[in-house]
This record gives C-alpha cells, sequence and structure tokens, in this order.
C-alpha cells in the first residue's frame, strides 16, 4: 500500500464576481493549498459542512451573511473545520481602525484591503498570520514603577490585553515608541520623568493615544490636571478588578472611535465619487457604531443634533428619531449653578474657535434619574465647502463623580457624626478671621465640650458613646442657620461659627443649646446618663493677627465655664477674673508633668488576639496616671502634656518600664508599645529604645512600635527616618488609627510598618454599616496586597469578631476579647 499525502483545501469566499476571480488568479498553483470557492455565505457553509478546509480568506459583505459571522459559525466548532483554522479578511472597502477592531472581536487571523491581495502570497506562504490566541488581545503598555501593582495590573487584564510593562516614564517612552499601542496605563507619580512628562510627550507625537492616568487619593488634583492635558481616564489606587477593567475598555473603546472617525471622514472624502460605495460604507459604520457603549453624536453648526447611534437610546432612554434635529442644549440639565457653564462650554464648541473641546454635564433621561457624562467634540472645517464638521462622543461618568463627591466629603466631613471636620473648621475659621478684618462681623466662634462624656465610654463602650455624639450632632444642628458651621474637631469637642453674630447672640443660642443637650433623654441599655456641654465663646471682631487666637480664646472662655460649674456657656473677656481661672486647669498639667517625672504611673496590658486561633499573640501596653490614688486614663492627661510640648518625656518613661516587664514577665511574649509625634522629632529615641534593650537584655522582635496614622504623616520624611532606625534595632512597626486619613493610603507604601491597625471608629458600627464594611475590607486589601498585617480595635461583639475573620483581618483587640489590666492581674 502505499503512502498518500492529503491536499490542503483553502476556501475563498467573495460576493463579488470580479474580486473571486482576481484572487484564484492570483493563488492559484502559487500555494501548497487546494482552492475551493464560493459566492455567498449560504454556499461557503456547506461547503465547510461537508469539506476539511484548513485555511478560509473571505471579504466582509457576502450577502444573506457577513464575513464576522461567518467567522463566528466557524470558531464555534459547529462546522466540520477546526474551530481554530485560520481566517483571513479581504475588505472590499472598509475603515482601517473599525476593521481592526472587529477584526479581534470576532477571531479573525488577519485583516487586509482589497488593494493590498498581493501581501495573501507571503502571509501564507510564510505562515505570516496571527496566532489566534493572540488575535483577541489588544497591545496595553503599563508604565507604573511599583512592582506588585505592576504585576496585579498585569493579571487582571492578560485576558484582554497583551501587557507590556515599564518601571519609569524614560523606559515607558522607548517601549511606547517601538511598538503601537491601543491604552497606556499610566501612574502619575513616577520616579525620574513624571507621569505629566510622560504624557506630555506622547499626546505631542500621537494626539490620538488613549491614555488612562492612575492616582492615589491624596493626588486628586494632579489626575485632574492631566485629564484637561488629554488623559482619556483615571482610575485611583487602590483599585477594584472590575474598576480596572471597566475604565481601560472604555478608553480603549474611546481610541477605536476617535481613530476611527478620524479614517472614516478620509474614506468618505476619497469615495465622494460613488454615492452607492458611500452608502454602504455608511450602513456598514452605522451597524459598528451602535454596537459602541459610548454615545456618538454629531452637531450642526447651530448645535442641533444631526447623528447618534443606538447607545443614546440606551443611555437617555430618548429615541434616535425623537432626538435628532433637536438642540443638544435641549437636553442638558441645567440649575442656577450650572447654567451659565453648560451655555459657555456649549458655544465654545459651536464657535469654530477650537479645533477640540471636553467638559461635563447632566445630562437629562427619561428615568429621571441623575446621569453625568463627559462630551468630548472634534471640530473639523472643510475648506473648500466652508462648513464644520462637529463630531463627538458622550459616556457616562456618573459613577466617577459619585465618587469624587465622597472623596471630597471624607475631606471635610467627620466620618462618625457627618458634621465637618476640623480641617474645614480650621479653613472657615481664617475665612471669617479674614472677612473680620477687612470689616465684615463681627462673627462668633463657640467651643463646645461635653461634660463627663468619658462616663459612657468608659461604662457601655465606645459604640453606645458613639452612638451618643451622632444624636448629640443632630440635636444640635436643629437649632441652627443655614449659614452656621458646626464641626467635630475631637473625639466630645465642637466648635460652632456664627457669622454676623454679636457676644450677646451668640451666648443665647450657646445658653439655649446647654439647655437643650442638659433635656436630651440618655437612656441606654436600661441606664440613663446626664450630658451635658460647657461652652467657650469668642468675639471674632478683627483685631488679633491670627485665627488661632480666637481659638485659644475660646479654650480659654471654655476652661472658665468649667470651673464655674459646666453646663454653662461663658464669653471671653482678657479682663475677666473668670477668665484666669485657666490657672488651675495649668495647675493640673503641673501635677500631670510632675507625677510623669516622679515615675507615677501604671503600666496596663490589652490581649492582642490571632482572630484564626483566638490565641494570644501579643500585648498592648497602655499607661495610666496614679495621682493621688486615683488612676487617670490617658484622654484626660494627654492632651494636657502635648500642649506643653512634653510627650517626649512620658515616651521615655513608658518604653523603659515596658521593656523592663518584658525581662520581668516572659509570659508577655511580646508588646507593643504607643509613641507620640512629638516622640519622632526627638533625637535621643532611638538611642534610648537601643540602651533600654540592652540594659534589660530584651530580644528586640518581641517589640513593636505603634504610630497613629496622622502623626506618621505630619512629617512622612523624618517618621521613615526613625521607622528604619527602628527596625534596624529589631523592633517592628505598626500604623496606628489607619484609615482616619483616608486619601493617604499612598503612604502606606512609604512606611515600612509590619502591620496596620485599622481605626476604631470603622470597627465599631462594621456589622451594621456597610460604608465602614467597605472600608475595613479596602484596607485590608491594600495592606495585604502590601504584605503588611492587619489589626482591627474596639473588638465588643462576637457578631464583629467573626465578620473580621471572615473579610481576613489578622489580628483583633477591645472588651470583647478582654480588657486592660495590670500586669499583677494580667495572668491570673
Amino acid at each position: 500500500m502505499s503512502d498518500q499525502v492529503s491536499t490542503k483545501q483553502l476556501l475563498l469566499v467573495n460576493s463579488n464576481s470580479e474580486r473571486l476571480k482576481a484572487l484564484e488568479l492570483l493563488l492559484s498553483g502559487k500555494t501548497s493549498f487546494q482552492i475551493v470557492s464560493a459566492r455567498d455565505a449560504t454556499s461557503a457553509i456547506e461547503i465547510l459542512r461537508t469539506k476539511d478546509i484548513q485555511l478560509i480568506i473571505s471579504n466582509i459583505q457576502l450577502g444573506d451573511l457577513d464575513g464576522w459571522r461567518l467567522a463566528r459559525l466557524v470558531r464555534s466548532g459547529i462546522l466540520r473545520c477546526a474551530k481554530d483554522t485560520p481566517f483571513i479578511i479581504v475588505a472590499n472597502t472598509w475603515c482601517e481602525h473599525i476593521a481592526n477592531t472587529t477584526a479581534r472581536e470576532f477571531g479573525i487571523n488577519q485583516l487586509i484591503a482589497f488593494e493590498q491581495r498581493h501581501e495573501l502570497l507571503d502571509i501564507i506562504n510564510q505562515q505570516q498570520m496571527t496566532k489566534l490566541e493572540q488575535v483577541a488581545k489588544a497591545p496595553l503598555l503599563v508604565i507604573e514603577d511599583n512592582p506588585d501593582t505592576r504585576h496585579l495590573v498585569s493579571r487582571i487584564l492578560s485576558h484582554r490585553f497583551i501587557v507590556d510593562t515599564a518601571e519609569n516614564g524614560e523606559a515607558g517612552l522607548n517601549l511606547w515608541r517601538q511598538k503601537s499601542y491601543s491604552l497606556v496605563l499610566l501612574d502619575v507619580m513616577l520616579p525620574g520623568m513624571s507621569g505629566n512628562q510622560v504624557l506630555k510627550e506622547i499626546l505631542s507625537e500621537t494626539p490620538t493615544q488613549s491614555v488612562v492616568i492612575m492616582t492615589a487619593n491624596h493626588t486628586i488634583e494632579l489626575a485632574e490636571e492631566l485629564m484637561l492635558a488629554g488623559a482619556a481616564d483615571f482610575i485611583t489606587k487602590p483599585f477594584r478588578a472590575e474598576e480596572l477593567r471597566r475604565a481601560c475598555e472604555s478608553a480603549a473603546r474611546r481610541e477605536d472611535f476617535m481613530v476611527s472617525n478620524l479614517q472614516f471622514a478620509s474614506k468618505v472624502k476619497s469615495l465622494n465619487q460613488s454615492r452607492a460605495e458611500y452608502k454602504r460604507l455608511s450602513e456598514a459604520h452605522q451597524h459598528l457604531l451602535d454596537q459602541l457603549g459610548s454615545v456618538v453624536i454629531e452637531l450642526n453648526s447651530e448645535g442641533d443634533i444631526c447623528f447618534l447611534n443606538q447607545a443614546w437610546e440606551k443611555l437617555t432612554g430618548y429615541s434616535v428619531s425623537e432626538s435628532q434635529q433637536r438642540p443638544l442644549l435641549e437636553f442638558m440639565e441645567k440649575s442656577e449653578i450650572s447654567s451659565n457653564y453648560i451655555s459657555n462650554e456649549l458655544f465654545t464648541v459651536l464657535s469654530g474657535k477650537v479645533s477640540s473641546h471636553r467638559f461635563e454635564f447632566q445630562l437629562k433621561n427619561k428615568r429621571s434619574e441623575e446621569l453625568w457624562v463627559e462630551a468630548r467634540f472634534e471640530i473639523s472645517i472643510n475648506q473648500e465647502h466652508k462648513n464644520r464638521t462637529i463630531s463627538g462622543t458622550i459616556d457616562n461618568v456618573t459613577a466617577r463623580k459619585k465618587a469624587q463627591r465622597d472623596l471630597e466629603y471624607m475631606a471635610m466631613h467627620d466620618g462618625l457624626t457627618g458634621l465637618f471636620n476640623r480641617h474645614f473648621f480650621e479653613t472657615e475659621l481664617r475665612q471669617f478671621a479674614a472677612t473680620a478684618c477687612r470689616g465684615n462681623g463681627p462673627h462668633a466662634l463657640l467651643y463646645l465640650d461635653l461634660d463627663h462624656f468619658k462616663v459612657i465610654n468608659d461604662t457601655l463602650g465606645h459604640h453606645q458613646g458613639d452612638i451618643v455624639l451622632k444624636n448629640i450632632s443632630s440635636l444640635i444642628s436643629t437649632r441652627l442657620r443655614e449659614s452656621d458651621t458646626l464641626a467635630r474637631i475631637g473625639g466630645d469637642e465642637f466648635a460652632l461659627l456664627l457669622p454676623n453674630t454679636n457676644q450677646q447672640t451668640a451666648l443665647m443660642i450657646a445658653d439655649d443649646i446647654c439647655k437643650l443637650l442638659s433635656e436630651y433623654p440618655c437612656n441606654l441599655e436600661e441606664q440613663t446618663f446626664k450630658v451635658n456641654c460647657s461652652i467657650g465663646i469668642s468675639e471674632i471682631n478683627g483685631r488679633e493677627p491670627s485665627a488661632n487666637e480666637y481659638m485659644k480664646q475660646a479654650d480659654i472662655a471654655l476652661y472658665a465655664a468649667k470651673k464655674q460649674g459646666r453646663n454653662l456657656a461663658h464669653i471671653y473677656d482678657k479682663n475677666d477674673a473668670h477668665s484666669n481661672d485657666l490657672q488651675a486647669s495649668l495647675d493640673w498639667a503641673r501635677k500631670l508633668h510632675q507625677a510623669v517625672a516622679q515615675d507615677s504611673f501604671l503600666i496596663y496590658f490589652q490581649p492582642i488576639i490571632n482572630i484564626k486561633t483566638r490565641q494570644v499573640v501579643y500585648y498592648e501596653a497602655l499607661v495610666r496616671l496614679d495621682i493621688e490614688g486615683r488612676i487617670v486614663s490617658p484622654g484626660e492627661f494627654i492632651p494636657a502634656l502635648e500642649r506643653e510640648g512634653d510627650m517626649s518625656l512620658l515616651d521615655h518613661q513608658v518604653i523603659n518600664k515596658a521593656i523592663k516587664y518584658l525581662n520581668l514577665y516572659p509570659q508577655l511574649k511580646k508588646i507593643s508599645i504607643n509613641l507620640s509625634a512629638q516622640g519622632f522629632s526627638d533625637e535621643r529615641l532611638v538611642p534610648l529604645i537601643k540602651n533600654t534593650i540592652e540594659q534589660h537584655q530584651v530580644d528586640a522582635n518581641r517589640i513593636i512600635f505603634e504610630l497613629t496614622e496622622s502623626a506618621s504623616l505630619s512629617n512622612i520624611t523624618a517618621t521613615r527616618k526613625i521607622v528604619s532606625a527602628i527596625g534596624e534595632l529589631g523592633c517592628e512597626f505598626s500604623i496606628d488609627d489607619f484609615g482616619t486619613g483616608f486619601s493617604t493610603f499612598n503612604y502606606i507604601k512609604q512606611l515600612p510598618a509590619q502591620s496596620v491597625k485599622i481605626d476604631g471608629s470603622f470597627i465599631v458600627d462594621l456589622t451594621t454599616n456597610h460604608v465602614d464594611l467597605a472600608l475595613v475590607k479596602a484596607i485590608y486589601e491594600v495592606a495585604t496586597a502590601l504584605d503588611k498585617k492587619t489589626v482591627a480595635e474596639f473588638v465588643e461583639t462576637e457578631e464583629t469578631f467573626l465578620l473580621l475573620k471572615e473579610i481576613g483581618v489578622t489580628y483583633a483587640q477591645g472588651y470583647h476579647l478582654g480588657k486592660p489590666k495590670p500586669i499583677e492581674h494580667l495572668f491570673k
């Protein structure tokens, strides 16, 4: 029996008889394939059902079925040929970028124009076809200096893009110039050449290149600057996989359209002599444009809508037919604030003075939902006919606008009560002081402090205390004018700014607030608590050199109010004898200093539990003062020490005593010690730690030092230096109260901390507050991505503990797991 070599077969499909013959003539006898021809899709499908075809060459328009869908049938595997059979499209008429994009979507190995048919021989004989597994992927360049982020982006996007990465701007530009990328994912903060410079270079060379900016929350203003400079979109880090995919997909689609639009315009110009050809091309593009998620829109010089794709109807609920020939302005939501803005932006597009313009506005829709969109317009002028073409895209950016509002809200508001926070208050106080200096006013500043609020926290825990704070905030807000500003500036401290209010009116308002709170029925867990407040009042009259002076005056007046019996208001007057009672508080501060100097303080220890095993991993050292037989908690004495700048003295003694206990009580295994922000400016701190460890012969790896997030960020350079020095001794470092400055996620990368302690304000309502739950999950994911452990404080219920375990948080502490105890009671 002789061996027979089966002949490979090539299916040639083209609905144009002349072009089919031209292709047969070109290929016959010049390849290793036997040619089988078909003039329509029905015939082609019948051949594919009965013959073993190894290569398919087709045009797009096949009458009853287009080439794209024929390729989809092949890729489905229902025909006799293999589903990965190479498929080449030879397009009769086409727009390069749209066709290439469609080819990727339908698994086409190669796409060429009929005019380039002579290249088929090289493609077939030299096997130059793109592999099927790479067909559906568009090239993407990631420019990011953080290797973890580069790896994460590659993993998330590898199914949709062919991902190249660069670790800095110079390397990224070199790659970009060597290859053609559908999309560039660019980090804002890069070493060497900045993200701004990279973007400028790219857009100067290729204005249509789509670039998506990656930015941390604290660089949001820079991200907006880069968007104005031409970036297609931005995404904030840390990001979720879905958000990244959506942003990149949207940007890639935009790039597809913008490039295609230019190519389409060029094609239309070249085909003006053939109306029938133009019509077929227009219909083909209409079909493709209707598949886009972005609205494609064309306006005339008067601003009337001339063209829309089907995305408009999906976005707004208005049909294309009822919307065309109507002014775009009719579909723009107008308000007293934005009306002029919208008119001016649209006038800029219609003026003919710009070649492109981008702006955001609220779009009307039949569902009466809030719908924010971003419009990008390109304006081209036909010099021959002296008319203008205004075309563009409209994309839904509602989610991004909401995220921006949420970030702005978080930056200005207290997370617990929803009132303005200290940062916003201090800004407003400066504004009030400035207007008073210009002769406006006077204004009034009220400084409120809840009397004996600590009793509620100590008796029932922070969760119940937080409920009271929220109720009191709502209660006070009901008595204020719209122009008044109420802020929470501390744990149980509030400040109130009253514009154009004299002292007597301010006193009446303050007395009313005191009465309001004294009548507040505070019933918690079958117990009744009395909630009062003391209020200090200062007049903002423009006579003081700085806004801080008014705050100091209100602080003095507050002390005077407390000294007079609490639950009342007092107006600051430098000649008032009551204000001199502040000296009494200073005496108290001196007692504290003396107690610290005489080592009259105790160390209590609270266990930190491994959530998975419920075993104690280490203990947190918590300081208490013993003054005349009374145990004083940190909330009473630390503010006074901080005001006097004496926290370093306390730091030194706590470090010494805590490390000594490690030596005396091996059962402690490991402890964490809190450091003050002032300690990080103390050059004696690191030598003290080193000497104390050596003196007591303690392993440094049994010690964790904690610093609050806000203190860490006050001087990031100094903090990194100190943390590195402590780490060289062998000690660990943890960021305490993490999340309170939620816009600072980027800084966690800059601090060599082994763990982060999630602020308790996010934990107490974790089981009932979906926002807190989302934030805790986000903190955990960021910390885990950076290989850091997480600690949750204020764990006061088993339900909270189990939810933290489900999230994956490493450690937990709180009254539910163990209260702080002195060392002699710790191991009983």
